[in-house]
């Protein structure tokens, strides 16, 4: 595809939710979202206990939002918060445990793509098809920075793990590092004729990883320079979703292929690809003691897999429509032989909370 295809797919709001999804993802009718239907809380629903593979995990609670699909979540480093965004722009900090609404920060006047908490977990940055990225202090529930800079819908948000500087992605092919006390931009790194639709640090704040669309890639960047470390192939089609382990050690991916693929950061090798997904994988999360993998697909289902072995432990069904993000709390061990938690948001406008040893 050439850069003015991408420019005119890319170009304004309409032709940015429109001209994308008739063009970019491959329907050959026109697409929409259809309006919901009278949706009820299913948070009373029975669908408890399910027997998956090795053991039982259950799911805790529903919650629906009624003005939408749910487009990104993000689970508060303490694992005590959600944050969570649908198609009616405004962003929901709720408590995990109970689904409590805390606070709504209203500001982006377009879709919120992409959520990020902060290290400290008292800032979020949201990323937005307005072109900019806010900073909330979810203390007072109020906008303290509007970082603008892109040219296109921001896609893709992550913070440093010292939380002093901000990585954005965008629909204009570029990658923005901003200096969080500031607001300023450090540095831009353009993608030569690509989108960018996930970024993530390393532990070590040194290297960022960005997965990129038509070249069904991903890249390696320095920080400190700016440059090109590394480009990893092997995915068929676009690559969606990028993380990395908290020991530095191993990258995932999720790609429109179908597949998650597990790299060696230091050396760019592809060390396991995981199939099991019958349609696209939109979102993955590994969890903080590096021994789990989370995926979520367009084939409406949650995935759980060991990071070492590469099989996959259970599966979450429940979901309508397609998942298109997933977190993980954090915690020091993760097992689904003690209590821990996984969050799903799907296009059927609920978010799931599935959790261990809550079999009734």
């Amino acid at each position: 595809m050439t850069c003015s295809k991408i420019k005119l797919l890319t170009g304004n709001t309409f032709s940015k939710l429109f001209l994308w999804k008739l063009a970019v993802l491959g329907f050959g009718g026109v697409w929409y979202l259809p309006s919901s239907p009278a949706l009820t809380n299913l948070s009373s629903r029975t669908d408890k206990g399910l027997d998956l593979l090795s053991g039982n995990v259950s799911l805790s609670q529903t919650l629906t939002e009624k003005s939408g699909a749910i487009l990104a979540l993000a689970i508060s480093p303490d694992g005590n918060s959600i944050a969570s965004v649908s198609e009616e722009k405004n962003i929901k900090l709720r408590k995990l445990e109970t689904g409590e609404e805390v606070v709504t920060l209203k500001g982006h006047s377009d879709w919120v793509n992409s959520l990020a908490f902060s290290p400290d977990g008292k800032f979020l940055a949201s990323g937005s098809g307005d072109k900019t990225i806010k900073i909330w202090d979810l203390e007072t529930g109020k906008e303290v920075k509007t970082l603008s800079g892109h040219s296109a819908s921001v896609v893709s948000v992550s913070f440093s793990p010292d939380g002093k500087r901000v990585a954005s992605s965008s629909w204009d092919q570029t990658i923005k590092i901003w200096n969080f006390s500031t607001g300023s931009e450090i540095r831009t790194m353009k993608q030569h004729c690509d989108i960018v639709n996930s970024v993530s640090f390393s532990p070590d704040g040194k290297t960022l990883a960005s997965a990129h669309h038509f070249n069904n890639s991903i890249k390696l960047w320095d920080i400190g320079t700016g440059k090109e470390k590394m480009t990893l192939r092997g995915h068929h089609a676009p690559v969606t979703s990028v993380t990395i382990s908290a020991d530095g050690r191993k990258l995932v991916s999720g790609s429109w292929d179908k597949t998650i693929k597990i790299w060696d950061l230091k050396t760019g090798k592809n060390i396991n690809t995981l199939s099991g997904h019958h349609n696209k994988v939109n979102s993955v999360a590994i969890s903080s003691d590096n021994k789990v993998i989370v995926s979520g697909s367009w084939d409406k289902s949650v995935k759980v897999w060991n990071l070492d072995t590469g099989e996959n432990i259970r599966t979450l069904t429940g979901h309508r429509r397609k998942v298109w993000s997933v977190a993980i709390k954090p915690s020091s061990t993760f097992s689904f032989e003690s209590t821990d938690t996984i969050v799903s948001g799907s296009y059927d406008h609920t978010i799931k909370v599935w959790q261990s040893n809550q079999v009734n």
